[in-house]
C-alpha cells in the first residue's frame, strides 16, 4: 500500500470510529461527545499505526492479558468511548456489546477497568492513570522487560497536583520506556483551559523534568501523528511526551470547539446530522 493510501485508509478508519462514538453515547443518553472525538486520531495512530520498525504499538487482540506486547492507558477517562470503539473494532470482544454502553450489568463501563479485554488497569480520579502508568513502567524496567507503556491524559488534568507529581517521578526516573500522550483540545466543562489554570508553556516544564517533548500542531493530521509517534518510540533513554493540539469534539461541524459538548450527548436530530456529515466522509 502506497503511503497516501495508507493515510486515507487512517481517515476512513477516524470516522469511522467517530460514527461508532456518536452512537454510543446517543444510545446511553450519557457521554463526554467533545473529549472522545478529539481524541480519535491519537488513538487510532497508536492503534493502527506502523513506523519503519513495524507497529506504533506492540499488541494481539488474541491475546489481550499476554505479557509480551505493550500497554496502554486512559487517564483521560472521557476518551473511553474512542477507546472502547476502536478495541471492539479490534476484536478485544464484541461489537454487539458498544450497543450495552453504560448499562446495568454491561461489559463498557463509563470509567475503564481491568474487566474489559484489552484495558489493563482501570481509572477514574484525574492524574490517576498517569500514575498508573508510571508505575507499571517501573516495573517492567524492574523486570528488564522491553514492552512500552502508553498513556493518553488531557490538557484539563494538567491541573492536577497529581499529574505534576507523576511526571516529577518519571523523569526523575528517566523512564525511557514511558510515552504520555497529552491531548491538547483547549476546552474544559467550564470554560477555556488556559482561563483555567497555568500549565503554559508546558513543553519547557516538561523538558525541565526530563522528557523529551514533541509538539504536534495539527493534531487530526496523520502524517504529523505517525512522524512524532516514531520519534517517541525510538526514544529509550528518556520518557517521551507528545503535546497534542486538537480540536474539541472534531468532525461535528456545529459542535466544534464549543465547552457546551464536553460532557454532553448529542439530540436525536444532532445524531442525525452529524452522522450524515460523517458518512459523506467515507469513500
Amino acid at each position: 500500500m502506497q503511503f497516501q493510501e495508507y493515510l486515507a485508509a487512517l481517515r476512513q478508519k477516524s470516522t469511522e470510529i467517530r460514527m461508532e462514538v456518536l452512537k454510543m453515547i446517543a444510545n446511553a443518553e450519557s457521554g463526554a461527545v467533545g473529549s472522545a472525538l478529539s481524541a480519535v486520531e491519537m488513538l487510532v495512530t497508536l492503534y493502527y499505526g506502523q513506523s519503519h520498525n513495524g507497529p506504533i504499538m506492540n499488541i494481539d487482540p488474541a491475546k489481550p492479558n499476554s505479557e509480551n506486547q505493550d500497554y496502554f492507558i486512559l487517564s483521560k477517562i472521557n476518551a473511553a468511548p474512542t477507546w472502547y470503539a476502536i478495541l471492539a473494532d479490534l476484536g478485544y470482544f464484541s461489537a454487539e456489546e458498544i450497543s450495552y454502553f453504560k448499562q446495568a450489568g454491561a461489559l463498557l463501563t463509563s470509567n475503564p477497568r481491568s474487566k474489559i479485554p484489552g484495558v489493563p488497569l482501570g481509572g477514574g480520579l484525574p492524574g490517576q492513570g498517569l500514575g498508573e502508568a508510571i508505575g507499571l513502567a517501573l516495573a517492567l524496567r524492574a523486570d528488564r522487560s522491553r514492552n512500552r507503556v502508553f498513556v493518553m491524559i488531557g490538557d484539563a488534568e494538567m491541573a492536577a497536583g497529581a499529574t505534576w507529581e507523576a511526571l516529577l517521578q518519571a523523569g526523575h526516573q528517566k523512564l525511557g520506556n514511558l510515552v504520555v500522550l497529552i491531548d491538547r483540545n483547549g476546552i474544559q466543562q467550564d470554560g477555556l483551559v488556559r482561563n483555567l489554570n497555568l500549565a503554559d508553556p508546558i513543553s519547557d516544564k516538561l523538558d525541565s523534568f526530563g522528557f523529551r517533548t514533541i509538539n504536534v500542531f495539527a493534531g487530526h493530521d496523520f502524517d504529523q501523528l505517525l512522524g512524532a509517534y516514531e520519534k517517541a518510540v525510538a526514544e529509550s533513554r528518556l520518557p517521551v511526551a507528545i503535546i497534542v493540539k486538537t480540536v474539541k469534539a472534531k468532525g461535528v461541524d456545529f459542535a466544534e470547539n464549543k465547552s457546551f459538548y464536553h460532557d454532553k450527548p448529542l439530540s436525536r436530530e444532532e445524531l442525525e446530522e452529524a452522522v450524515k456529515g460523517l458518512e459523506r466522509k467515507i469513500d
